[in-house]
């Protein structure tokens, strides 16, 4: 049986978190991809949430559909089949955690600077009643703080390509302060130190994305949190599960 994630002492084991679902043998963010993460045994998925006009939450990736149409200006029934609203992808993540990623990117359509979406994403993983299943993230730090701010029992990570080493203090008393539970850093860029330090103030590291045999052996040795992977059964088997 998959593990539902509870906090544990960090650095004692290693979760493989299934990016997008298992999106090496599916298209990813579907049901499908995230039906396939649990069948070969994945801990948890990691997705991505965004708003329809209609405020209805849907889980993809970019702003745009393969069209080109904005998904914030079209209506939940004119979504395309595969892509799931969060209740069905939730659904289909039974028995792992889920790593819930808030999309809200100045730069895209959606943006949204009063971070109402994560109001909404809020109110809809408290609904279901399971806080530990979750973990929310954001590469927007004001979007993880509202988050916080409206359900302290969530967890909540900070999503970053990279930690400069000069900053890394302050940035992990600020998690630790404003009141967060992990730090999500890009696999290409990330140390041992970077970990160790993170671990030393109680948070816990989770890194992106990583596909590659021998970088998830280091990083196993390195005692990372978890692994976000394409191919979650590559790192089970690296993880000798």
């Amino acid at each position: 049986m998959n593990q539902i994630f509870v906090p544990v002492t960090l650095g004692s084991q290693t979760f493989v978190l299934a990016h997008r679902g298992a999106s090496r043998a599916e298209r990813e963010n579907t049901v499908l991809a995230f039906r396939a993460a649990g069948d070969m045994g994945a801990d948890g998925v990691e997705l991505d949430v965004r708003l329809t006009a209609d405020r209805h939450l849907v889980v993809h990736h970019d702003p745009r559909l393969e069209d080109g149409r904005d998904i914030c200006a079209l209506q939940h029934s004119e979504m395309p089949t595969h892509i799931p609203t969060l209740t069905e992808a939730l659904d289909a993540c039974s028995g792992m955690w889920v790593n819930v990623e808030i999309k809200n990117d100045e730069n895209e359509p959606d943006f949204d600077g009063s971070d109402s979406v994560a109001e909404v994403v809020a109110h809809a993983l408290l609904a279901r009643k399971e806080n530990s299943r979750f973990l929310i993230s954001s590469f927007r730090r004001e979007t993880i703080d509202k988050v916080h701010e409206i359900a302290p029992e969530l967890r909540t990570a900070w999503l970053t390509v990279a930690v400069v080493p000069n900053d890394a203090e302050n940035i992990i008393d600020g998690l630790v302060h404003g009141g967060h539970s992990a730090l999500h850093p890009w696999v290409g860029v990330l140390t041992k130190e970077l970990i160790d330090l993170c671990h030393a103030r109680g948070i816990q590291v989770n890194t992106w994305t990583c596909d590659d045999e021998v970088r998830m052996a280091e990083l196993l040795a390195w005692k990372i949190d978890a692994i976000c992977t394409n191919v979650p059964d590559v790192a089970l088997r690296v993880l000798g599960r």
